[in-house]
């Protein structure tokens, strides 16, 4: 099988990351955004001395579950950042020097303009030899630049090697910067098929790495490896109609969230993305406006704000209200950044901000939302159950006067 069949089998195979995670995820789209806002606070808490000792609790933690929400090509993207004390790894938490390099590492790379610089500040975080700090950190570096550094772990790491029959190993930026220069040649090789954003390639390499995908040189193999292929497919399925179905319940909330904003006679917003979707055949586009009005705020602060699933406004005046982040069972801590970046961006505007959660999530939105990270923030956030939300939506229509009724849901911490 030629790489372009290899190619072709990724693409149209529904299950498989191009489609489940790169071309129709939202949340891929609306994470970029977030993980830069948490690599700032993470720049921010190492210059000022707030980070901490380890890594539970930390800025960097918020950061690196953002990333592991997305799942499948980043499961596990936030292991190589725990401390382990015995083995004094990775070096960044009792190190002040090294601290202080990583913290520097970040910087320069987040205000990068070409990718030598970001090539050149990894050569130069290498050369400090921090003891456990590798070719891990690629991964918050593919939220910076993603159409430089591509993400990198074990599975992408082994898929790369069965595919084009070399030995890289994955501790080492050495190694990682070698298969970087081989992948950016094949995507401009392949770039029609792929994309300018290195994720579709490192999604193909894997499913490959996972033993979804037959790499060429393994294609004719016996019957049953593809009898295992075939098991793995069939569970990446049923994850995938998971997944559907929590986007069906998403945009069921998005949907009452609309109903009881205009109920109460507010101008209501959706998320740009979410535009075009509906609920049993009530378009969003009928009830949204379609474009947010213009807010005081820089234009990347703008871009995030027109990514928060719900906004209602005040009629008239544009001013913004309420501010609702729906969450799945696996996504929280994305939603809380995007709401604690529009209070901080928006001081004047008395925002109500809120998440609406899994009712099994309950205990951990509690946990997050009393983080030391989120505390220092002055952020008030409370959340609302999805059954609270399903079954009260009529009388919250009925009987609100304003914003207030939703006090009869929600929840704070």
């Amino acid at each position: 099988m030629a790489f372009a069949q290899l190619l072709d089998e990724y693409k149209q195979n529904p299950d498989l990351t191009y489609h489940t995670w790169f071309l129709h995820n939202e949340e891929r789209l609306k994470a970029f955004r977030s993980i830069r806002r948490g690599v700032l606070q993470v720049i921010s808490d190492i210059k000022d001395g707030t980070f901490p000792n380890d890594f539970k609790g930390s800025s960097l933690e918020f950061v690196l579950t953002c990333i592991t929400e997305q799942k499948q090509v980043f499961e596990g993207a936030s292991h190589p950042f725990y401390w382990k004390p015995k083995l004094r790894i990775p070096d960044i938490y009792e190190n002040q020097d090294h601290k202080r390099y990583f913290g520097q590492f970040l910087e320069c790379c987040l205000k990068a303009t070409k990718p030598e610089t970001v090539v050149a500040e990894i050569k130069r975080l290498d050369s400090y030899r921090i003891k456990g700090l590798g070719p891990a950190v690629a991964s918050i570096l593919y939220f910076l630049h993603p159409t430089w550094v591509p993400p990198f772990n074990t599975a992408i790491v082994n898929g790369y090697n069965r595919l084009f029959g070399e030995r890289r190993k994955l501790g080492s930026w050495t190694e990682y910067l070698a298969i970087r220069e081989k992948l950016l040649t094949v995507n401009q090789e392949h770039r029609q098929q792929l994309s300018n954003d290195l994720g579709a390639l490192a999604g193909l390499l894997f499913e490959v790495g996972m033993g979804n995908l037959l790499a060429p040189d393994v294609a004719d193999q016996p019957a049953i490896e593809r009898e295992k292929i075939e098991k793995q497919l069939s569970k990446r399925h049923k994850e995938v109609v998971s997944d559907q179905q929590e986007e069906q319940a998403h945009t069921e909330m998005q949907h009452h969230l609309l109903t009881i904003g205009r109920a109460l006679g507010y101008d209501v917003a959706v998320a740009r993305n979410d535009l075009s979707r509906q609920y049993k055949g009530n378009a969003f586009s009928f009830v949204c406006l379609p474009t947010l009005p213009q807010l005081p705020v820089a234009s990347e602060t703008a871009q995030t704000i027109a990514l928060i699933d719900v906004v209602w406004l005040e009629k008239g005046t544009g001013r913004l209200v309420c501010a609702f982040e729906v969450e799945k069972s696996t996504s929280i801590y994305s939603g809380i950044l995007r709401l604690t970046d529009l209070t901080c961006s928006l001081p004047d505007h008395a925002t109500k901000l809120y998440l609406v959660v899994p009712d099994s999530r309950k205990k951990e939105v509690e946990l997050q939302l009393t983080r030391p990270s989120i505390r220092q923030t002055n952020t008030a956030i409370g959340y609302i159950l999805m059954s609270d939300l399903r079954t009260h939506c009529d009388a919250l229509c009925r009987f609100g006067n304003d914003h207030r009724v939703l006090e009869k849901i929600a929840h704070m911490v």
